[in-house]
C-alpha cells in the first residue's frame, strides 16, 4: 500500500510539471500601425521641434498568462540616447534634442518582458522636418571685378544660397536690400546680378560698391508657429576704371612771381596735371600754348616755367600764360588736353626798410619843448616827420605806433603806403604833466605789414615840459590832533602841520595861516607850519580842554587848502581835594552810613577821583569807610546802643573821626577833615501797618502793591459816595409827603463831612442807616427803629467869604414838603447872601431827607 501511494504521488507531480510546461508564453507588442501612439513604436515618426521632456509614445503590450510586464528601451553602443521609457508604465520621453538636418532615422531596441520571457524588437523612430534652418550662401565672399564700361542689363554674378529644410522651407528666392542709390538688380529665383537699366558705372565717382543680397525661404511651421528664415551676404563690386576722361590741373589758379634779382633760367612757377582716369593713367605732356612773348619756356614732363632772359628786359609787369597738359596714349599720341593760365607777376623786391626824415634828411630824434597840460585833440605842431619806404606796392605799405604812456598822445595815420607826413595829436591832457616828470619819451614804430621781412623803423619822440601852476598846496592831513599840558609856559610847541604843492619855483612855496574860533591863543609859523601857544597864554584845563581852529595854506597865486586843528590841554594834577567843612557834625542811626564827600577841581581822572581813608578815630577801630564813596559806617560787630555804651562807659555817645581825601594824580595831593558823628539808635514801628513793614522790607515790590490796592479802594469808595450824593441831589424836587423836617444846625458846628459808616446789619433795615456825627449822642444806630427827630430850622450860614460872586443866582433849600419848592424871590436872594455859605445848608437838608426816606422804608408807607 505504502509503494502504490508513492507511485501516485510521483505521477500527480509530473503531470502537474507537464501541464505547467504546456501553458508558459512570452509576452508581445501591439502593432497599431505608424499613426497610433502607442504600440511597439514601429515606424513611429516625430517632429525634430519635439521639446526636451515632452512624452511621446506608450510602449502597450500584454501577457498571455495576464502575468505583469515590463518595458525597456536601448540605443546602440556609441549612438545618441534621444528616449527613455518608464519600466512600468510603458511613457516613452523625449530627452535629447532632435534635428532632422544631422538624423533623420532613429532605430531603437524596445523589450517588453513578464519576468521569465522577454522580447526584443529593433524598430525605426523617423524625424519630421521643421523650418529650423535659415538659407546659406555658397562660396563666400563675394568680389566681382567689372569694367565701368559695362552696358546696362548685363549679367556681373550669379549667387547661391542653399536651405537644408524640406519643403517649402527650403525653397530659396533672392532680393536686394533696398537703397536709393544702387546701380544693380537681382533675380529673385535664380539669384543672377545685374547692372539695372539705365544706369552706368563710374569709376571717378565710385570705384567700388557694395550690394546687400538677400536670401530668403519659403517658409514653414517651428513649434506651432510659421515662420520665414533669411540670410544676408555683402557683394563687393569693383569698378576698373577705362579711359574715359580728359586730366585736369591741380591747384589752379596759378601765380607766379617775378623778382628784380632774378635771372635767365630762374623757375617761376611749376604747374600739375593729373589723368581723370586714376584707375590706369597716361602720361601728361606740358605745353605753352600762348602769351609767353618769348620770354617763358616750360619742362613737358614736369611742368616747370622758367625765365629766359633778365626781368630789367621785360615789356610788362604781368604775364597771362596759357598751358596746355595732354594724355599721351600708346603709340605716344597726344589724346586728352586741359587748358589753363598761370598768372604772372614781376614785383619789386622788399629791400628798402621805412625811414623817418626831418627837416635835414634822415632822422631817429625828434624833440619839442612845450608848457605841460595842453588841451586834448591839440596837434604838437613843433614835429616836422615825414616817414616813407622807397619799395613799391606791398612791400611799401606799413603801420604806424607810438609807444609809451598808454593813451597820452596818438600819432596819424596809423596805415602808410610809399610816404606820410606824421601828425602827433594830444589824447589824455592829465598825461602831460611837469609834476609827474619834465620830460616824456615815447618811441615811434614804422613796421611793414604784408612782407615776410617785416623791415621797420623807430625814432625817439623827447618832450621837454615847462611848468605851469596848476596845483594848490595839500595838507598831508584832513586833521591833526595835538595835546598839550595845562600851565605850558607861553611860546609853547602845540603841533606841527605840512602842505605840499608840487609846482616848481615861487608857485611851489607855502605860506602858513591859522584863524578860527579859540586861534586867539595860538600862532602859527608862516613857513614852518608850527604852532605854538601865544607868549601871553595860560591855559588850563578846568577852565576850557578842548581847542579847535583852522589852518591854511596858500601859494603864492592866492591857491590855497584848509585843514582843521584839535588841540586838548591835557590836565595837570594841581587841585587839592577840599571838603565843604573843616569840622562836620554827622548823626548816625546804627545800621545806617553817614557820608562824608570831598570835591577835586581837576579836570581829568585820575587828578579828580578821591580816596578816602580814617586817620585817627575816637574810640578807636570802631569805624570803617568806603574808600570810594566816603560812607562811614560801624564796625560789623556794634549793633545796639547797648555795644556803644560798653565801648565809651557814657551815655553820650558821640565820636568822632578823622578823614582823609586824597586824589590820584601824581604827585598826590590830600585834606583832612574831623567828623563828629552822634550815635543813636532807631525807634522801632509798632502795630500791624509796622509789622507788614517790616515783612515787606525785603520785598519793596509786595509792600507798595498793597498800597496801590488801598489807594484804589479808596478811589472807589469816595466815587461811589459821589455818585449817590448827586442822584440824591438829584430828585431833590420831587412832590413828598405833606412832612416838613427842619433840623437846626448848631451855629458853631463845622461842615459836614461824610464818614464810611460801620455796616453791621441785624435787620434789613439796617442796611440804609448812616451815623450822622451832627446828631444826638444819645441816638443808637442798633435801634430796631429811629424816631424822626422833632422840627427844628436850620441855622444861618456864616457870612459868605470876600471871594462870593454878588450876581451868583440864589438857589431854593429844598425841603420835604406836599408841593414843589420855589425858586426864590428877592427876598431869599438878599437873606442868602446875608447869612453864608448856601453848600452847608444843602448837605444838612439832604442828611434830613436821607433820614426820612430810610424812617419811611422802615414804616412800610410813603
Amino acid at each position: 500500500m505504502k509503494k502504490e501511494k508513492k507511485t501516485h504521488a510521483l505521477l500527480f507531480l509530473l503531470m502537474l510539471h507537464f501541464t505547467s510546461g504546456q501553458s508558459d508564453y512570452a509576452p508581445y507588442f501591439y502593432d497599431n500601425g505608424p499613426s497610433s501612439t502607442n504600440g511597439n513604436m514601429a515606424l513611429f515618426s516625430i517632429s525634430e521641434d519635439t521639446p526636451v521632456g515632452t512624452q511621446i509614445y506608450v510602449l502597450n503590450g500584454t501577457d498571455p498568462e495576464e502575468d505583469p510586464v515590463r518595458y525597456g528601451l536601448t540605443f546602440e553602443k556609441g549612438s545618441t540616447e534621444y528616449f527613455r521609457v518608464d519600466p512600468k508604465s510603458g511613457n516613452v520621453t523625449l530627452i535629447q534634442e532632435l534635428d532632422r538636418e544631422k538624423q533623420d532615422e532613429i532605430s531603437v531596441h524596445v523589450s517588453i518582458t513578464d519576468g521569465r520571457n522577454k522580447v526584443v524588437e529593433t524598430v525605426r523612430v523617423f524625424v519630421t522636418d521643421t523650418n529650423d534652418e535659415p538659407p546659406e550662401f555658397q562660396n563666400l565672399p563675394f568680389i566681382i571685378d567689372i569694367p565701368e564700361d559695362t552696358a546696362p542689363g548685363s549679367s556681373i554674378y550669379r549667387v547661391q544660397a542653399v536651405d537644408k529644410d524640406m519643403g517649402s522651407g527650403g525653397s530659396v528666392s533672392y532680393y536686394l536690400q533696398t537703397s536709393p542709390f544702387t546701380k544693380f538688380t537681382i533675380d529673385g529665383h535664380s539669384g543672377i546680378l545685374r547692372v539695372k537699366l539705365g544706369e552706368t558705372l563710374d569709376f571717378e565717382t565710385t570705384p567700388t560698391h557694395f550690394v546687400t543680397v538677400v536670401a530668403k525661404d519659403g517658409g514653414g511651421k517651428y513649434k506651432g508657429k510659421h515662420q520665414v528664415l533669411t540670410s544676408t551676404a555683402t557683394v563687393t563690386i569693383n569698378v576698373i576704371d577705362s579711359q574715359d576722361m580728359p586730366p585736369y590741373f591741380v591747384g589752379t589758379p596759378y601765380f607766379g612771381y617775378i623778382y628784380e634779382v632774378s635771372v635767365p633760367g630762374s623757375e617761376i612757377y611749376t604747374v600739375y596735371a593729373k589723368d581723370g582716369d586714376q584707375g590706369n593713367p597716361n602720361p601728361i605732356h606740358y605745353s605753352i600754348i600762348n602769351g609767353s612773348d618769348g620770354v617763358f619756356d616750360i619742362n613737358s614732363t614736369s611742368g616747370c616755367i622758367t625765365l629766359t632772359t633778365f626781368p630789367s628786359l621785360l615789356k610788362n609787369e604781368l604775364y597771362e600764360i596759357k598751358v596746355k597738359a595732354s594724355e599721351v596714349g600708346p603709340n605716344n599720341e597726344l589724346q586728352d588736353y586741359d587748358v589753363t593760365t598761370v598768372t604772372v607777376r614781376v614785383v619789386d623786391l622788399n629791400n628798402h626798410p621805412p625811414t623817418f626824415y626831418g627837416e635835414n634828411g634822415p632822422q631817429n630824434k625828434f624833440e619839442v619843448t612845450m608848457y605841460e597840460h595842453p588841451p586834448a585833440g591839440e596837434i604838437l605842431r613843433g614835429f616836422k616827420i615825414t616817414v616813407n619806404d622807397s619799395d613799391q606796392g606791398a612791400n611799401a605799405k606799413f603801420k604806424l605806433r607810438l609807444v609809451g604812456p598808454s593813451r597820452v598822445l596818438r600819432v596819424v595815420p596809423q596805415t602808410v603806403l610809399n610816404e606820410a607826413q606824421v601828425t602827433i595829436i594830444v589824447e589824455d591832457t592829465s598825461g602831460i604833466d611837469y609834476e609827474k616828470g619834465p620830460t616824456l619819451s615815447f618811441k615811434l614804430l614804422a613796421v611793414e605789414i604784408d612782407t615776410p621781412e617785416r623791415f621797420s623803423a623807430t625814432a625817439d619822440i623827447v618832450i621837454n615840459l615847462l611848468d605851469t601852476n596848476d596845483n594848490i598846496p595839500k595838507f598831508t592831513s584832513e586833521y591833526y590832533i595835538a595835546r598839550v599840558p595845562e600851565n605850558s609856559p607861553g611860546g609853547s610847541s602845540v603841533s606841527s602841520v605840512t602842505a605840499n604843492d608840487p609846482d616848481s619855483g615861487s608857485w611851489g612855496e607855502v605860506k602858513y595861516t591859522i584863524y578860527g574860533s579859540g586861534s586867539d591863543l595860538f600862532s602859527i609859523s608862516a613857513s614852518s607850519g608850527l604852532i605854538t601857544t601865544q607868549p601871553w597864554t595860560s591855559l588850563d584845563a578846568e577852565v576850557r580842554s578842548k581847542y579847535n581852529f583852522y589852518v591854511k595854506a596858500e601859494d603864492s597865486e592866492g591857491k590855497y587848502s584848509l585843514a582843521e586843528v584839535f588841540v586838548t590841554v591835557t590836565d595837570m594834577n594841581d587841585h587839592a581835594p577840599e571838603f565843604d567843612e573843616v569840622l562836620v557834625e554827622k548823626t548816625m542811626i546804627i545800621g545806617t552810613p553817614v557820608k562824608i564827600e570831598a570835591v577835586d577841581e581837576d579836570a581829568e581822572s585820575p587828578n579828580n577821583v578821591i580816596e578816602y581813608s580814617i586817620m585817627t578815630a575816637d574810640p578807636d577801630n570802631a569805624f570803617d569807610i568806603n574808600a570810594d564813596t566816603g560812607e562811614i559806617k560801624l564796625k560789623p560787630y556794634i549793633k545796639s546802643m547797648e555795644i556803644v555804651q560798653n565801648i565809651t562807659k557814657q551815655k553820650d555817645c558821640k565820636w568822632s573821626v578823622v578823614v582823609q581825601a586824597r586824589d590820584r594824580g601824581s604827585p598826590s595831593f590830600s585834606t583832612t577833615a574831623v567828623v563828629n558823628i552822634d550815635i543813636t539808635e532807631a525807634t522801632p514801628l509798632k502795630g500791624p501797618m509796622a509789622a507788614f513793614l517790616m515783612k515787606s522790607r525785603d520785598n519793596p515790590l509786595k509792600a507798595l502793591g498793597m498800597v496801590t490796592f488801598i489807594i484804589s479802594v479808596l478811589v472807589g469808595v469816595t466815587v461811589l459816595i459821589s455818585t449817590a450824593m448827586y442822584m440824591r441831589n438829584s430828585k431833590s424836587n420831587r412832590i413828598m409827603p405833606a412832612r416838613r423836617i427842619i433840623k437846626r444846625r448848631p451855629r458853631d458846628q463845622q461842615p459836614w463831612t461824610f464818614k464810611m459808616p460801620v455796616i453791621k446789619f441785624t435787620n434789613p433795615g439796617e442796611k440804609f442807616l448812616i451815623t450822622d456825627p451832627e446828631s444826638s449822642p444819645q441816638q443808637e444806630i442798633g435801634s430796631p427803629r429811629l424816631k424822626p427827630p422833632p422840627p427844628i430850622a436850620p441855622c444861618l450860614p456864616p457870612p459868605p467869604p470876600s471871594n462870593a460872586r454878588p450876581n451868583e443866582r440864589p438857589r431854593a433849600v429844598p425841603t420835604i414838603s406836599g408841593a414843589l419848592a420855589s425858586k426864590g424871590s428877592k427876598k431869599a436872594k438878599s437873606s442868602r447872601r446875608k447869612e453864608g455859605n448856601i453848600s452847608s445848608a444843602l448837605v444838612s437838608e439832604l442828611k434830613m431827607k436821607l433820614e426820612q426816606k430810610i424812617h419811611e422804608n422802615n414804616q412800610g408807607y410813603y
